[in-house]
């Protein structure tokens, strides 16, 4: 059976490769832990936790999303490329792409990627989807490195957030300010109060 760990990493699209590391890496304080790239291509991703990231591809014309609230449907433009899901060795990947190619859905070939090995296939709903397996010996959360030939200007100040970019938080939200605001919560602490009674 096929061990998933989680999510590896969200490739998503920004046109403005510096922009987008002074928002997650200055800002948010994520880690620019590695930059695959060559003229006209970028792919930089970003340590979420010690074992998820999320990732960019720089597309040269690509304009940002049109605002809009979070979960409500849009057409036109879009961000999503594709979610990559982390299996726990090269066995799970070669397992994936058999059963993969025994019901008929199309799969790559395994792509050395040099931190990781990964496939890639569709779901029925044509949303793409790579499966990846972590290479033991290349661990570049620990051990960052810049592989782009031409890295952008901010790429090039290190994987570590820099200082100074953005304002200083001057006035924090007061605790006895601080609300959350009604969600889908009630509903889901029921259901786990209702599956934990005896």
């Amino acid at each position: 059976m096929v061990e998933y760990t989680g999510i590896n990493h969200l490739a998503m699209v920004t046109g403005d490769m510096d922009g987008t590391i002074r928002f997650w890496r200055d800002l948010l304080g994520m880690r620019l832990v590695t930059g695959l790239g060559h003229p006209g291509y970028r792919h930089y991703f970003f340590e979420i936790t010690g074992h998820d990231m999320i990732a960019f591809f720089e597309w040269p014309g690509v304009e940002p999303l049109d605002e809009k609230d979070h979960g409500f449907p849009v057409k036109g433009k879009a961000a999503f490329d594709h979610i990559s899901f982390e299996v726990a060795g090269e066995e799970d990947l070669w397992e994936l792409k058999d059963k993969l190619e025994a019901a008929d859905f199309w799969c790559s070939e395994v792509v050395d990627h040099g931190f990781i090995h990964s496939i890639y296939t569709f779901d029925p709903n044509n949303i793409p989807i790579e499966f990846s397996a972590p290479v033991p010996e290349v661990d570049i959360r620990r051990t960052p490195v810049m592989v782009d030939v031409e890295p952008s200007a901010e790429a090039l100040k290190g994987s570590e957030p820099q200082p100074g970019v953005w304002p200083e938080v001057t006035a924090p939200t007061p605790v006895e300010e601080r609300a959350v605001y009604e969600g889908e919560g009630d509903k889901i602490r029921e259901a786990v109060e209702k599956a934990l009674l005896p």
